[in-house]
C-alpha cells in the first residue's frame, strides 16, 4: 500500500493553500479531489474580492485560483483529480476510487478540506425543472456559459445570493426578485446596492410558497412571513419566472471526519455540525487537520488562511518545521484571520470559532483527566 507524508482531501482554496504550505516545508504532499479540475469554487467566481491587499482585494476569484495552482505545481505537490475518497479508517488508511477500482493509501497526516454542500428548500413544485441551487446556476453561467433561465427568482440575500444574482444579470438574465425570509438583507451592502441600482426588487420577510408549471417553472408564488417565520394568509404574490435559485446556506461536509473518529460539536452560525479543532486546525484525531468550510462555513479568504494554518501545523507535527519558525508563521496567519473576522459580520464568526476551540479544549481536558 502506498504511503505519503501528508494527504490533502479537497483541491479547493483551503486544500491548495494547505498543500502549498506543507510542501514548502519539505513535506511529500498529495492532493486528491473527486472533481475533474482543481480550484473548487474559485473558478466560478468572476467578481473581484475586496477587503485588504493581503487578502487579494481587487483580484477576481478565478485569478486567485490560477495563482494557487501555479504555486502548487512549483511546490511539487502531486494532484489526483476525478478520484472520490470513500472512507478514512484507523491507521490513517484512505480508500478512494479510480477507473481501475478502489485503491488504498496511508498518510502520516491528513488535511480534510472537503468544503460544504448547498442547502435546499422544500415547497410545492420544488422538484420542477428550473429549480436549482445558486451554485448550480453560477456553474452554468460562469463555467459553461449557459443561462439557466431568462426570468430568475433568487431565494436568499446572503453574499452568495447577491453575487450570483448580479452575475445572472451580467449574463443576460432578468432577476425578477431577491426573496429573503429575514427582515433584513443578509449580505454586504456593496453587493445588494448593485442589484438595487439595476432595479431588482427585494422581498424581505418573504419566502417561496410554491412554483407553478408542467414541464418546468412557469411562475412562483411568494408569501409574507410573520415574526415567527409563519406564512401570513392573504399576502400571496405571483411572479412570472422560469427559474428559482436557492441561496439558503451551506452545510459542512463532515462525513470523512466522522469516519476518521473526529469528535463533533454544533455551531449553527457556521453551518451546523463541525469537527472540534484547536487553534492549529487539529481535530480530536491528532493525525487529522481540517480547513475551510468543513470547519465552519465562512469565505474563500478565510478558507485559504485556515488551509495555510493547517499546512504549517501538519508539517510542524512531522518535525519538518522548527517550533520557533512554525509559531511565527502561525501567528502571522492568525493575525490575518483575526482581520477577516472583524467587523459586523466577522465578529459573529470569530465568536463561533472561539466556542468550537473551547469545545475542543473541554474534550482534551476530559481525555487528560478522566
Amino acid at each position: 500500500m502506498r504511503r505519503v507524508q501528508i494527504l490533502v482531501v479537497g483541491a479547493g482554496p483551503a486544500g491548495l493553500s494547505a498543500a502549498i504550505e506543507a510542501a514548502s516545508a519539505g513535506a511529500q504532499v498529495m492532493i486528491i479531489d473527486e472533481n475533474q479540475r482543481p480550484g473548487g469554487q474559485l473558478f466560478k467566481q468572476i467578481h473581484k474580492f475586496f477587503g485588504s491587499r493581503v487578502h487579494n482585494a481587487g483580484t477576481r476569484g478565478f485569478k486567485i485560483g490560477e495563482k494557487l495552482l501555479a504555486e502548487t505545481r512549483e511546490a511539487g505537490v502531486e494532484v489526483l483529480l476525478g478520484y472520490p475518497v470513500y472512507g478514512l479508517f484507523p491507521g490513517n488508511e484512505v480508500l478512494y476510487g479510480t477507473a481501475e477500482g478502489v485503491k488504498r493509501l496511508q498518510a502520516d497526516r491528513i488535511v480534510l478540506a472537503t468544503g460544504a454542500n448547498e442547502n435546499n428548500l422544500c415547497f410545492e413544485g420544488s422538484v420542477l425543472p428550473g429549480v436549482m441551487t445558486a451554485g448550480a446556476a453560477q456553474t452554468m453561467i460562469n463555467l459553461h456559459h449557459v443561462l439557466p433561465g431568462k426570468r430568475i427568482v433568487m431565494v436568499g440575500s446572503g453574499n452568495v445570493g447577491l453575487i450570483v444574482s448580479y452575475q445572472l444579470l451580467q449574463a443576460g438574465a432578468q432577476v425578477e426578485a431577491v426573496v429573503e425570509a429575514g427582515p433584513a438583507i443578509g449580505g454586504y451592502g456593496v453587493h445588494a446596492n448593485k442589484l438595487k441600482r439595476a432595479g431588482v426588487p427585494f422581498y424581505l420577510s418573504h419566502t417561496v410558497q410554491r412554483a407553478f408549471g408542467t414541464d418546468g417553472v412557469e411562475a412562483v408564488e411568494l408569501v409574507e412571513l410573520d415574526d415567527h417565520f409563519k406564512p401570513i394568509p392573504g399576502t400571496e404574490k405571483r411572479l412570472e419566472a422560469d427559474t428559482v435559485c436557492m441561496a439558503v446556506g451551506l452545510t459542512p461536509m463532515t462525513e470523512l471526519a466522522s469516519l476518521g473518529g473526529c469528535g463533533m460539536t454544533i455551531s449553527p452560525s457556521l453551518g451546523g455540525v463541525v469537527p472540534m479543532h484547536d487553534c492549529d486546525m487539529r481535530t480530536t484525531n491528532s493525525n487529522v487537520f481540517i480547513a475551510g468550510d468543513i470547519s465552519g462555513v465562512e469565505e474563500a479568504s478565510t478558507a485559504m488562511e485556515e488551509g495555510r494554518l493547517a499546512g504549517v501545523a501538519a508539517a510542524e507535527s512531522l518535525g519538518l518545521i522548527a517550533s520557533e519558525e512554525a509559531d511565527k508563521r502561525k501567528e502571522e496567519i492568525r493575525s490575518r484571520l483575526k482581520l477577516l473576522r472583524s467587523g459586523q459580520f466577522g465578529a459573529k464568526r470569530a465568536e463561533a470559532k472561539e466556542k468550537i476551540e473551547e469545545a475542543y479544549a473541554q474534550w482534551k481536558k476530559g481525555v487528560e483527566n478522566p
